[in-house]
């Protein structure tokens, strides 16, 4: 049985959509942030010494990390139907996009929550955020030219990962300055899977 340590309003979400995604027996063990702070409780660093979510248990080993918990899942249960052959171009670019949702996209993104939750004026971070967010949704945009997923015409790990950033985009009112994100995040949207990781974190954020 596979424990997912889920708290609410995080990355931890996409793990939900992908345990449902995989059709395996799991169980989750919900955590809230404080309401004041917006930080992890305390109780998480019991899980893993850094206190973050998402984590999961299997087997009695520990594994931490959105896209190592993805990249882990996924070559047990599912190698073929939510990623490409390890032997295709394909593959390659699913790497590349995969690790792409914690990296480039998502610094900009982080920058500009920080930004808005401490409310004091910056000399250039904000400008800086704004500026990096356009560069990277606007590239992320034009790959998505003519696509519904981000590679093999499929959805794979990759857009499961990104599903938190289309998330963030989202929650900033965003997604309407990129016509190709927007069409993409309807299509993820669409999944019964994906509903059912929204309605769970719904029942969880309480």
């Amino acid at each position: 049985m596979i424990t997912l340590h889920h708290l609410n309003q995080s990355r931890s979400k996409r793990i939900i959509w992908l345990l449902e995604e995989l059709n395996i027996e799991y169980q989750i063990t919900p955590y809230l942030r404080d309401k004041v702070t917006f930080l992890a409780p305390p109780e998480l660093k019991a899980v893993h010494p850094l206190g973050k979510s998402p984590v999961i248990e299997e087997d009695g080993v520990v594994i931490a990390e959105s896209g190592a918990i993805t990249e882990h899942l996924i070559a047990k249960y599912a190698p073929n139907e939510l990623a490409p052959e390890r032997d295709s171009e394909d593959y390659t670019e699913y790497l590349q996009w995969l690790h792409f949702a914690e990296s480039s996209a998502a610094l900009p993104l982080l920058l500009k929550v920080f930004i808005a939750k401490d409310g004091a004026p910056t000399n250039f971070l904000a400008d800086y955020a704004e500026a990096e967010l356009d560069k990277v949704m606007s590239y992320v945009d034009a790959r998505l030219a003519g696509k519904r997923y981000l590679v093999a015409d499929k959805l794979t790990g990759a857009d499961i990962m990104m599903s938190f950033i289309i998330d963030i985009l989202a929650k900033f009112n965003a997604l309407e300055r990129y016509a190709h994100i927007s069409r993409y995040a309807k299509q993820l949207a669409s999944h019964p899977a994906y509903q059912k990781a929204q309605q769970l974190e719904a029942q969880y954020d309480m």
